[in-house]
């Protein structure tokens, strides 16, 4: 049965739903913007100092911001106002320094300081500007749910090609696909549930599942996948991809081990795409798998999270799962 307590989700207009509230107070995110800057800058020097170390590697970086829903479509807002100019996607790409700051000395820091800031922006993938700019031509996230529909999460992997100079599959536009009603993760907490009108696709065709770990193939086999978070890990190959490159992407469930977000979609471009679940770097899983290119996503309520990049995938899969595999 559907829990009764539904105080976290704001119901707007059309059926709309919103998480507003939760462990990462998404609506305070938004409201005192003023109470994040310090968190701003310092996502800014992790991913400058993961693009650094990467970029001495060999190795193309790249990151991603998931934006919240109620940032893209505020306009389905009932009785809610937001500046989307306050969210956390939005000031970690334009959040400009303070006047009078040490990279304005003479014409050598001003030519240093637009160095850092093109390389910003190339290292940075803008999400939040396509998708307020397309929110009216196509529902870029379901009604009912806090994630992407696959219109959503197809403009997201339109951007990370283009970001990494890759040829997106336009087939994929194309792959079967059937109507369902989707309840959802917000719907859900609902009694009855609440759904609205989707499209599920199979977007898997020539990618290769080449490696599941064994946590994911234990709950795969007790059809509790849907129940796997943090420590998961999945290989696909593709000997028919249009890019030749190796890809390791980092990130949540709005790439998902399952075959239906990020993941599959770049699986099926690349030649080989490495997925962990984890906002955080595992450094000695990039060195020995040695990719040409990695991608990191989190989703934007989860950035009140630093990331941990002295992350150990096998020690925190043997913490956390140890003794579930065991038994």
């Amino acid at each position: 049965m559907a829990s009764s307590n539904t105080d976290h989700i704001h119901v707007g207009k059309d059926g709309w739903l919103f998480l507003k509230s939760g462990t990462n107070n998404v609506l305070d995110q938004f409201t005192r913007p003023e109470e994040t800057v310090d968190l701003i800058w310092t996502w800014r020097s992790i991913v400058a100092t993961r693009e650094r170390r990467l970029r001495a590697m060999g190795i193309r970086y790249r990151h991603v911001v998931a934006p919240e829903k109620l940032m893209v479509y505020d306009n389905h807002l009932d009785g809610i106002a937001i500046t989307p100019a306050a969210s956390p996607a939005y000031r970690l790409l334009h959040l400009e320094p303070p006047l009078g700051g040490p990279w304005r000395r003479g014409l050598r820091g001003l030519y240093a300081d637009w160095r850092r800031r093109k390389r910003w922006r190339e290292t940075c993938i803008d999400l939040v500007r396509p998708m307020r700019a397309a929110r009216d031509g196509a529902e870029l996230y379901c009604r009912t749910d806090t994630h992407w529909t696959f219109d959503g999460c197809y403009l997201a992997y339109g951007e990370i090609c283009k970001a990494f100079e890759a040829q997106p599959r336009a087939d994929l536009r194309t792959r079967p696909s059937f109507p369902v009603d989707h309840d959802g993760d917000l719907g859900s907490a609902f009694d009855p549930p609440r759904r609205a009108p989707s499209r599920a696709y199979q977007i898997q065709q020539d990618a290769v599942r080449t490696y599941a770990s064994p946590i994911v193939e234990a709950r795969e086999k007790a059809g509790l996948l849907h129940t796997l978070h943090v420590g998961a890990n999945v290989v696909y190959g593709n000997v028919r991809a249009t890019d030749p490159r190796r890809l390791v992407l980092f990130g949540d469930s709005f790439s998902h081990v399952m075959p239906y977000m990020l993941t599959i979609l770049l699986a099926e471009t690349f030649r080989e795409v490495h997925f962990v679940w984890s906002t955080s770097l595992d450094w000695s899983y990039i060195e020995r798998v040695k990719p040409d290119l990695v991608l990191t996503e989190v989703a934007e309520r989860f950035m009140v999270q630093l990331p941990d990049d002295g992350f150990s995938l096998d020690t925190y899969v043997q913490e956390r799962f140890g003794a579930e595999l065991a038994a």
